[in-house]
């Protein structure tokens, strides 16, 4: 048994206390501003999907540039996760937060003037950096203030707001647009950023708690093996990103080769230098542990369905069928209340089922998924948009049982010296799924609309299809990975190293 036992209601122990002596109010106010950020932050993975259309007729942008500007904030995301997590573990959690959102605030401020395309990828990048810089210390903060049950509530309000920023941004992107009109109503998108990052800036300052967690020994930076990392993180999600389906250069697959290469000097390097009694960028020991590595594989596989499948429905619905931005927004509504309130009480339930709720999660957005997918296909084109949102509220019913459990389940036997980093691993792979769901699941529908002929509708019912099919078999994957893990849970196999 490791001394990082595997049970998700395992007792807390001494490394579990939270930083200092903080009293309930200041531990929730603390928790507050991080989720605040960390919704900011998920905002812009999905409110700038509804303005792609408008930014291609303002900067006349191309799909490679589109593509980039979605993927490529999540590619510069997926970068600095893990250096970032790694600083604020053996440094100051709160320094690097208010670094993150003062270069988040600007960035936006870059993206809302940028006068051409290529300006605006550039600034977007700039943003992904940022994001993951902060959303690191968002998890590690969590690990740091809360333990036992009570961390699992805090991880239920935290899912609950995620999906509610995840879900409500294509809608508040829309109302954005309408507002500022359908040739620069795009750059209100990053305009709001400012003045919210500014207020969120002063708060964090003043209320995240300071200091380290990070053990004697354990506070020095291994700066080969971040390099050796960001190339393995590039080199994995770079072809994915230039993946258009619009006459895309198959020469950008050998960049996986590179993967490969950079990934096993990686994990080379990392075993020798952990050898030598320092402490490497990545504690492999970590994915030893049966619920992190398979709560970590779960949520990575989970995150390339979601994204894309809300990108597929704006696509769909403001290409496919005419919408106007807001109102192909409003049919994610019910996704995101039903997912916000089944994260709140999922948080509170899961010491209780534990893996079991996430299965049922999973199950819950295949069906809601299925049924989109049939009700997108087969009903009238004015009553398609009503029916789409009747089926994401059943899928929106389980996303909200699958990723705060899920994030409870997958951190709960880490220790608070190592949540950050930990943390930030998770948040990796969810952004390499994002890239790779996208990127598999948009091409798909474009290269369907580029060899079509025929009916218009016709077209788009087929195109959505095909790239919902993709998102279809991604949920399918997931579910196989959690049966597996309920399984293993059943067998008492998680617990134990592996």
């Amino acid at each position: 048994m490791s001394p990082m036992t595997n049970r998700h209601d395992a007792p807390a122990t001494d490394h579990d206390a939270p930083h200092g002596d903080l009293t309930h109010r200041q531990k929730w106010q603390a928790f507050g501003v991080c989720v605040g950020v960390a919704a900011l932050t998920i905002l812009d993975l999905s409110k700038v999907n509804v303005g792609l259309p408008s930014i291609e007729a303002s900067l006349e942008a191309g799909p490679t540039e589109l593509q980039l500007i979605v993927a490529g904030y999540a590619l510069a995301f997926g970068l600095s996760l893990v250096p970032s997590g790694r600083l604020g573990d053996i440094g100051s959690r709160k320094l690097m937060f208010v670094i993150g959102l003062t270069a988040f605030t600007l960035a936006s401020l870059a993206c809302a003037v940028a006068p051409s395309i290529e300006l605006l990828v550039v600034a977007r990048i700039l943003q992904g950096v940022a994001a993951g810089i902060q959303m690191p210390q968002v998890l590690g903060l969590v690990q740091q203030l809360f333990q036992g049950p009570e961390r699992g509530r805090a991880f239920g309000l935290f899912g609950a707001v995620i999906g509610l920023g995840t879900a409500f941004g294509p809608t508040l992107g829309g109302l954005l647009i309408a507002l500022g009109g359908p040739e620069d109503g795009w750059r209100l998108l990053f305009w709001m950023n400012i003045p919210l990052g500014l207020l969120a800036i002063v708060f964090a300052w003043r209320l995240l708690p300071s200091g380290s967690t990070a053990p004697s020994g354990h506070n020095t930076l291994d700066p080969v093996g971040v390099v050796l990392l960001g190339f393995t993180i590039l080199t994995l999600m770079l072809p994915f990103v230039l993946t258009t389906g619009q006459g895309d250069d198959p020469l950008r697959w050998l960049f996986l080769v590179g993967f490969v290469v950079f990934g096993a000097l990686f994990v080379l390097w990392e075993r020798r230098y952990k050898a030598s009694g320092r402490s490497p960028v990545v504690h492999f020991d970590l994915f030893r542990l049966a619920s992190y590595r398979n709560g970590t594989l779960i949520a990575t596989v989970y995150f390339c369905a979601l994204p894309a499948s809300f990108l597929l429905t704006t696509l769909y619905l403001q290409q496919g069928l005419g919408l106007e931005p807001v109102y192909a927004g409003m049919v994610t509504i019910p996704f995101a209340l039903t997912s916000a309130v089944a994260a709140f009480y999922g948080g509170r339930l899961v010491d209780r089922y534990g893996r079991s709720l996430v299965v049922l999660g999973l199950v819950l957005v295949a069906v809601g998924f299925a049924l989109t997918l049939v009700v997108a296909v087969v009903t009238p084109a004015e009553a398609t948009p009503w029916a789409m949102a009747g089926a994401l509220l059943v899928a929106g019913t389980g996303g909200g049982f699958v990723i705060s459990p899920n994030q409870t389940l997958t951190l709960a036997e880490v220790p608070v010296e190592m949540g950050g980093v930990a943390g930030s691993m998770g948040q990796v792979g969810q952004r390499a799924g994002t890239a790779i769901g996208t990127a598999a699941a948009v091409s798909t529908f474009y290269a369907i609309i580029a060899g079509a002929d025929g009916d218009r509708l016709d077209v788009y019912h087929d195109a959505f299809r095909s790239g919902y099919f993709v998102v279809l078999g991604l949920v399918a994957v997931a579910l196989v990975l959690g049966l597996a893990d309920l399984r293993a849970r059943k067998k008492g196999l998680v617990g134990q190293d592996a």
